[in-house]
């Protein structure tokens, strides 16, 4: 009697044991993607919640992707990038250039007239990561994605369709490259994260903003400003975007969910972010049309005078990248090819 007691208790500490590594193989790992931009813009909803819902889902909801819009889990957009590397948030997306200077080599998709397609740039932009960015600048965090948007442009209070009609105006820019070119058309740049950009309007700090139209619903700016302006052939800029994840989180997974993360996530995925934020361009132009504002859309012959007012920004810029040690004609070059194989 005594050693079958014995053989039961061993087998139910066994089964309990069992149950228990069952019960951790099944934990559910909760990840905290944070963010700048409310729940309802697109690139949460239509990017963002689209691909953490794929990562539950094939997770089997071991998985769990809590999203934290609008800054929720505190602090400023130029943040975001050191939260992911320290930790506060597993998982951030973000404007690479809310961090001046730090990334220099994505600026290269930055500098004006550069971008011509949005899923084109985006997978130039991840082979160029992974081939400069991912062992050097990058190597704190587990990048997930890069992308950019659709063509940047021109929002004012007054029409802009010269270079020197910016001249005197308070202007948003979104990026170093961005700022420095308006500085060169006599402007004054003023830097502020995107979410401030409709206060600014309303309040008069601004005269105007740079950012696509895919934004400009959600942030209410075709009710601010009546003139927008666009540019023919290539765009006047775009943004770098990166999601990005804390490495020490992503290195403790186990490997079959590192595997679900990284399946859903590089070129295609940035293909398909960048591709997605420029198709909601057009839902946006048609509401400032519908509301009787001014969209000025520069010919081939009036961006051409742009393009050559732009080419001091390129100067700068490869001065700045060789300060920084950086071949910048050899990314641009890189990039240009890049591009153009893929604007095809």
């Amino acid at each position: 009697m005594t050693t079958r007691r014995k053989l039961l208790g061993a087998f139910g500490a066994a089964a309990i044991m069992a149950m228990g590594a069952s019960s951790a193989m099944a934990q559910e790992v909760t990840l905290k993607l944070h963010q700048f931009l409310p729940a309802q813009a697109n690139v949460p909803k239509l990017i963002l919640d689209v691909w953490a819902d794929k990562i539950e889902e094939a997770s089997e909801g071991r998985i769990k992707i809590d999203r934290y819009p609008s800054m929720q889990l505190g602090g400023k957009p130029p943040e975001l990038m050191d939260q992911a590397i320290d930790g506060v948030a597993d998982i951030v997306w973000t404007v690479v250039g809310y961090t001046p200077g730090r990334y220099p080599s994505t600026e290269v998709f930055e500098l004006p007239f550069m971008m011509t397609d949005a899923r084109a740039v985006s997978r130039a932009y991840w082979e160029m990561f992974e081939t400069h960015m991912k062992d050097t600048e990058f190597k704190d965090l587990k990048i997930l994605g890069t992308w950019v948007h659709g063509p940047g442009m021109i929002h004012t209070s007054d029409p802009v369709e010269t270079p020197d009609d910016l001249r005197g105006m308070k202007i948003r820019g979104g990026s170093r490259s961005v700022n420095s070119l308006l500085t060169e058309l006599g402007a004054t740049p003023v830097g502020m994260p995107v979410p401030a950009v409709p206060e600014g309007l309303s309040k008069g700090v601004i005269d105007g903003t740079t950012i696509p139209w895919e934004v400009t619903a959600a942030l209410k700016v075709p009710e601010l400003v009546t003139n927008h302006t666009e540019f023919t052939g290539k765009a006047l800029y775009t943004l770098t975007f990166v999601l990005a994840m804390n490495k020490p989180k992503f290195d403790s997974l186990p490997a079959d969910l590192q595997q679900i993360i990284d399946d859903n996530s590089g070129l295609e995925f940035s293909v398909f972010a960048g591709g997605t934020q420029a198709d909601s361009d057009g839902p946006s132009r048609e509401m400032a049309l519908d509301m009787g504002n001014n969209v000025i859309t520069l010919d081939a012959e009036q961006t051409a005078e742009w393009r050559v007012r732009a080419q001091p920004i390129y100067d700068k810029w490869l001065a700045d990248m060789t300060e920084k040690g950086i071949d910048g004609q050899a990314l641009i070059d890189e990039a240009t090819m890049l591009i153009e194989k893929y604007s095809k």
